[in-house]
């Protein structure tokens, strides 16, 4: 262990087959960010824009839990991206059928780690959120930085008594 936190993974995003992904042709697109003031609320807008949309265009169900949620998780991983990051940062967000790919790419390849729950520690909980709320999360080193992804539904899950 030289210091340097190591990954942690639940449910794996495929990358090159996307394999959870359905057959009809992804909704995607990408956003560099340079960190000036308003990116982070920029981002989360471009989201919004994004699966709003994927939902008109190309009818891919959205809930307003989705909108949510994903707006969130690039809130918290773009936000982290730049504090901990030098140099620019790029947001992929691609969707298909049911879901959500959330991919920030930095330029720091030492990759992130969830620190354990502690309800006295102020901030550094972003990454804790992510992993919360996403149906999947990966974290990969790159020849240049690192690449994490997030995988989120577009639909609610069930509700108790219909069959959740």
């Amino acid at each position: 262990m030289n210091g340097v936190p190591q990954t942690t993974v639940l449910e794996p995003v495929p990358r090159k087959e996307c394999s959870w992904m359905p057959e009809e042709a992804p909704v995607e697109t990408a956003l560099a960010l340079d960190g000036a003031a308003g990116c982070i609320a920029d981002a989360r807008a471009r989201t919004a824009e994004f699966l709003a949309r994927a939902q008109s265009d190309h009818g891919l169900p959205v809930s307003a839990r989705a909108l949510e949620l994903a707006q969130l998780v690039v809130s918290e991983l773009v936000t982290n991206a730049l504090k901990y990051a030098p140099g620019p940062v790029m947001l992929e967000l691609r969707a298909a059928g049911d879901w959500l790919e959330i991919t920030v790419w930095d330029t720091e390849p030492a990759l992130p780690a969830a620190r354990g729950a502690d309800v006295g520690r102020v901030g550094q909980h972003g990454l804790e959120i992510v992993m919360a709320v996403a149906d999947g999360f990966e974290a990969h080193r790159e020849p240049v930085g690192k690449r994490i992804t997030a995988r989120l539904t577009l639909l609610d899950p069930p509700g108790p008594g219909l069959g959740g």
